[in-house]
């Protein structure tokens, strides 16, 4: 299938610090691509430098065969952009919103006002659409964003962690609507740190990581890369010596890999049912309070713990 993006060793620097390093991946026409990593591993600056907002310190990117180096303009005419950051005027409507970014778009007349009542239609919002954007909750705040960057119909669409902060309600709606517009054909660079969205949305995913993309395919080609592995979370108080547990967990031969984060604790084994008492009992021994267990198939939270050796909340 012909490529919309190619990646070419994307990489940018500033002064000591690299935040994204020789990036290279593809996404095919029609595709929703995840990049999947925790806050700071170089999301962002990959959206930006892919949208020509921000000039990369090395390698190349084609979108739609322009580069966004030399070919600026023609890439922003295929693309369409949804900031992490609210990207709204509160004190406007939401209508006002968006006949404003139909505007950038170079939309004007008829055409702009229709395509202004498609897309409140789209996302829910066509009663709300002459209340100023104040006075909406964050989540219909996130649906107005989604649509500013829709307007012009774009046949590459950047979405930035797009449901960090809403509610389940809103975080459910959006998800359905970027499956929705990738049945009408919308290609989707999709960016978070929440493994179920990569998960339920991807037909690849990226794992990016400190700048780097560290593994990269279909959810059944990566988990396949920690084999029959079983992830363990427990729950324990928030009292517990957290360092102490982890160092008698690494010693339980049947745990291949440990984190935690706060009071909870992530551990990758090979034999979920057999490690479990083991566990239990290595835990209690050193003195923790378990408050809930839970055992989980292979899953892309399972390949990051294996890669990376910390659980991807870390």
């Amino acid at each position: 299938m012909t490529a919309i993006l190619e990646s070419r060793a994307l990489t940018k620097r500033y002064k000591d610090i690299t935040a994204v390093e020789d990036l290279s991946f593809s996404i095919a026409s029609g595709e929703i691509f995840s990049l999947l990593g925790p806050n700071g591993a170089g999301k962002t600056t990959t959206i930006a430098m892919l949208s020509t907002l921000l000039i990369p310190s090395s390698g190349d990117a084609l979108i739609g065969g322009h580069s966004i180096l030399t070919e600026a303009m023609a890439v922003r005419r295929l693309i369409g952009i949804v900031p992490q950051d609210i990207a709204l005027y509160p004190e406007l409507s939401a209508q006002e919103n968006l006949l404003f970014w139909g505007q950038m778009y170079d939309l004007e007349g008829q055409q702009l006002q229709e395509r202004v009542a498609q897309t409140l239609a789209r996302i829910g919002l066509t009663e709300r659409a002459k209340d100023r954007i104040s006075t909406f909750s964050g989540g219909m705040k996130r649906r107005v964003n989604i649509a500013a960057g829709l307007l012009h119909h774009p046949r590459l669409l950047f979405m930035d962690e797009p449901t960090v902060g809403i509610d389940p309600q809103s975080r459910r709606a959006i998800l359905d609507l970027v499956k929705e517009l990738n049945r009408e054909g919308t290609s989707i660079l999709y960016t978070t740190h929440y493994m179920e969205e990569a998960q339920e949305l991807s037909h690849r995913v990226g794992i990016i990581d400190h700048g780097k993309l560290i593994a990269l395919g279909t959810q059944a080609e990566l988990t396949r890369q920690v084999g029959e592995n079983s992830t363990l979370t427990l729950t324990v108080d928030e009292q517990d010596p957290m360092p102490a547990l982890l160092e008698a967990l690494r010693a339980v031969p049947e745990i291949s890999q440990a984190s935690a984060q706060a009071n909870l604790l992530t551990l990758i084994t090979p034999r979920a049912e057999a490690a479990l008492a083991a566990v239990v009992t290595t835990l209690s021994n050193a003195g923790a309070h378990i408050r809930s267990v839970e055992v989980h198939e292979p899953n892309l939270e399972t390949v990051f713990l294996h890669l990376t050796g910390r659980a991807l909340r870390d």
